[in-house]
């Protein structure tokens, strides 16, 4: 039984360095505006410090070029793959053919990874793109558990299989969508999709002979999120997946926050690697109270396990869970037992930690350190606050500007880069 990949997703670089902290092995970024989420995109010197970063500690750094693209996007492809190729990428996700053909061409060292976008739901259609180049396939999410252990069976020996266990789904086939690109002008297929499934709609019923007398189905004030679905969530079934094969298991979610990386990945990370460790113990419910804090839609394992599913329809359209939420990030290390350090606040029995914060902060807030590797969560409430340039004491900190800090008292060893929740 080997370990799978764990695959996360990453729209900067700075969440591309929480998600390794949190135990991802790899990252998947877009560039420019080639990539399936152009407003998650990193451009060429972010890029090129991603993957720098990830090679000094061990990790890879794959890019999106994976847009179906018009003979006008062509040059900027071919500039895209030239910088790939001379930054060092790990690999390209792509599902054009033609996108592909021009990989081949001009980088032909650099891994080609066959995007969901590319419809893979069957051997057949995996061994196509191995005999055409391809290093890995990422399959469809509608694959059910009976046909990828069909695939696994029966693919190349040496082709890879990705599959995403985490995140946003469609109600597309493998995202291949027209309705945003009809309803505003903004195409999926061309990396700008502005989500139209998730918008609140007004229903009617209106009776064939009586034209005009329009009559509203199931809505309230918000009106009815009837092609908004829930998200992906397969942390129940983390131990078949393991055990089919699965090369890399993949996260949704570049447009997400650093906490949503954080929590995510670390729930992940420690599932796999409990599992490895003990198969016989894996308990997914501790893994899913923990998920189930950050989720932004309903759960649902989609087609996995039943192809007859249909509990995949969120009709609340619910985009957070209101009980969590981003607290702040940890921008230094700090050793609670050091009582030599000098301060501008009041000495204390351990040193205020210095906090860029994401809500709203006040004394007596419960706040949840989420530490790398370890699945419990370590809960404390704010006893004191300090204005960061001043020193003084103070009561509450909004975010009121982009990169607002604040130092806080934390009875606990943190590292740089920590991610911190606020419970309310």
């Amino acid at each position: 039984m080997k370990k799978p990949e764990l695959l996360a997703p990453a729209g900067s670089f700075e969440k591309a360095k929480v998600a390794f902290m949190y135990g991802a092995d790899a990252v998947y970024c877009g560039t420019a505006s080639l990539s399936l989420r152009s407003r998650a995109e990193v451009d060429d010197n972010d890029l090129e410090k991603t993957i720098e970063y990830a090679h000094s500690i061990g990790k890879k750094v794959y890019a999106a070029l994976n847009i179906y693209a018009w003979d006008t996007n062509y040059e900027e492809i071919e500039k895209q793959v030239r910088m790939l190729d001379r930054v060092h990428v790990d690999a390209i996700i792509a599902s054009d053919g033609g996108v592909i053909q021009k990989i081949k061409e001009i980088a032909p060292n650099i891994e080609i990874h066959i995007s969901t976008q590319a419809n893979v739901v069957s051997y057949h259609a995996a061994k196509f793109w191995y005999d055409n180049g391809a290093k890995r396939v990422i399959l469809g999410r509608e694959t059910s558990k009976e046909q990828i252990e069909e695939i696994m069976k029966n693919k190349p020996k040496d082709l890879e299989v990705e599959m995403f266990i985490h995140g946003a789904l469609c109600w597309a086939y493998s995202g291949r969508c027209f309705l945003s690109e009809y309803l505003s002008c903004r195409s999926a297929n061309l990396g700008d999709c502005s989500q139209s499934c998730r918008w609140a709609y007004n229903m009617y019923l209106e009776e064939k002979n009586n034209p005009g007398n329009l009559m509203p189905v199931e809505t309230d004030e918000n009106g009815t999120y009837i092609l908004s679905s829930k998200d992906l969530c397969l942390i129940k079934e983390i131990p078949q997946i393991v055990e089919m094969g699965v090369d890399s298991l993949k996260i949704e979610g570049r447009l997400k926050t650093e906490y949503y990386l954080a929590s995510v990945v670390n729930v992940y990370r420690n599932a796999i690697d409990d599992y490895m460790a003990n198969p016989a113990g894996y308990d997914y419910k501790k893994y899913l109270k923990e998920l189930e804090k950050v989720k932004t839609r309903g759960l649902t394992t989609f087609y996995f396990n039943d192809r007859n599913n249909k509990d995949f329809q969120e009709y609340e359209g619910k985009q957070y869970n209101p009980n969590y939420e981003f607290g702040g990030k940890i921008l230094e290390d700090k050793n609670t037992e050091n009582e030599t350090e000098k301060s501008k606040v009041a000495s204390t029995k351990y040193e205020p930690v210095l906090v860029e914060i994401k809500n709203k902060l006040s004394v007596g807030d419960t706040l949840e350190l989420i530490v790398p590797n370890e699945i419990e969560v370590k809960s404390f409430k704010i006893e004191k606050l300090y204005d960061s340039e001043t020193g003084e004491e103070i009561q509450t900190v909004n975010p009121g500007k982009l990169g607002q800090t604040v130092r806080l008292l934390i009875p606990f060893e943190v590292k740089k880069g920590w991610i911190l929740r606020r419970k309310k």
